[in-house]
């Protein structure tokens, strides 16, 4: 056999080898996509609400559950002190202004000094920072939520005595629904924001079309994967948070 005929035929054999090597990756790419990745649905908001103060819980006005609108008092402490600081900081704050204006008074009648009007401006200032101080403190007293939810998780109950910074309250929003999806950082080159794929959720048997609504900005260096937020069209309200399933997204071919 001539140079020439085996130079062809090895031409021949690689361009075959290398096509057979491409269109196996496509399919792998394809079968890997179709086998689907597993996916979380979490709150859009989610939180634990903590002490702000040491003292003793009055009452949780809160159940494993429940629902509650922003703004509703979900956990109040005892405050009788606080309450009183605040009543003595308003009368000390009563007592400096009319000495302020008295002392204004004297000036303008040339029987009070510059001196005299300003020390007494600088207790009225004092004491107004102090009511604004126990007013604060009193405001701690009482937890309020954040937005509108359900209570996910009770950490106290009514008479218990709490520290600074322990938890109270597990809370999640009533918005709709999110997922986190981590998937092969590969699939990168043809995975877009706004992309529709398909979810089907162990715990209620059913399948939902859902769409990609972010991308991370880094790949998982360790485990080659990146993490996709998505959302399930139409909201369904058969959904909670915590349930998990398949995400089954199509590859191109």
């Amino acid at each position: 056999m001539s140079l020439r005929y085996r130079c062809l035929s090895l031409s021949m054999l690689t361009g075959s080898l290398l096509g057979l090597a491409v269109a196996g990756q496509s399919a792998w790419a394809q079968t890997e996509a179709d086998a689907g990745v597993r996916v979380l649905l979490v709150a859009d908001q989610e939180t634990t609400l903590a002490s702000q103060l040491v003292g003793r819980v009055r009452a949780v006005n809160a159940s494993l559950g429940s629902a509650f609108r922003k703004g509703d008092v979900l956990v109040s402490f005892d405050c009788d002190e606080q309450a009183a600081r605040l009543k003595m900081a308003q009368a000390d704050l009563s007592s400096a202004k009319e000495s302020h204006d008295a002392k204004l008074r004297l000036q303008g009648l040339q029987s009070a000094g510059e001196v005299e009007v300003s020390l007494a401006a600088s207790a009225a200032e004092k004491a107004s920072a102090q009511v604004a101080q126990y007013r604060a403190q009193q405001q701690q007293c009482t937890v309020l939520a954040p937005f509108d939810g359900r209570v996910v998780k009770v950490q106290v109950k009514a008479f218990q005595g709490v520290n600074l910074g322990q938890p109270l309250l597990d809370i999640i929003s009533n918005g709709p629904l999110k997922m986190r999806v981590n998937v092969p950082s590969k699939w990168l080159a043809w995975l877009k924001p706004k992309q529709t794929f398909q979810v089907d959720l162990g715990e209620t048997g059913k399948r939902y079309p859902a769409r990609i609504k972010a991308i991370n900005a880094q790949v998982d260096a360790v485990s080659q994967t990146i993490e996709l937020e998505g959302v399930i069209e139409g909201q369904p309200t058969d959904l909670l948070a915590g349930m998990s399933g398949t995400a089954l997204f199509e590859a191109p071919k």
